[in-house]
């Protein structure tokens, strides 16, 4: 190799070679960093979107939920009203008209996703019970709900008003 030939060849080594090494390894640890940003950006607004998506459909499920909520003590109030009619013997159109209107709540209810809670017979359960008291009782268990005194709802799966219930002590002491 000549001279003026070796000293091109140590030019292109010192341009590409080793002084330039530190750029060439900060710019890939750039594109490292900016590559993992991207990723992570990229979850970032994918997990955006789900929990959108879940949230509008939640508001879709639950649009009705303060109506309904103020509907429960109408009901409870026209079932009181309706069994009072019946004790007291009232006139049998009346009842029967008074009971279609409680059929047609029921099934409007129903259709909206809400369902009446069961609680005479289960084991109370604070988290869609509501305990009033307890009593004694020879018939039930400790800790089995006695009476039910006023109905518990719930939408789909969230509960719109707990069971108010007399739960068991157990059997009497004497």
């Amino acid at each position: 190799m000549t001279d003026s030939a070796h000293t091109e060849a140590e030019t292109d080594e010192t341009a590409t070679g080793t002084p330039e090494a530190p750029e060439l390894q900060a710019l890939r640890d750039d594109f490292e960093k900016f590559k993992d940003l991207y990723v992570r950006s990229q979850a970032d607004l994918d997990n955006y979107r789900k929990r959108a998506a879940r949230e509008i459909e939640d508001a879709r499920r639950y649009a009705n939920l303060s109506l309904l909520e103020r509907l429960l003590p109408v009901l409870d109030n026209f079932e009181l009203g309706l069994d009072a009619a019946r004790q007291s013997g009232g006139s049998e159109g009346i009842l029967q008209g008074m009971s279609m209107v409680q059929k047609q709540l029921q099934d409007f209810l129903r259709e909206s996703g809400v369902e009446a809670i069961e609680a005479v017979g289960t084991t109370f359960d604070p988290n869609i019970h509501e305990a009033l008291g307890q009593e004694p009782s020879d018939e039930a268990a400790e800790g089995i709900v006695t009476r039910q005194l006023r109905r518990g709802y719930k939408l789909k799966d969230r509960l719109l008003r707990p069971s108010a219930v007399m739960v068991s002590k157990g059997p009497a002491e004497e």
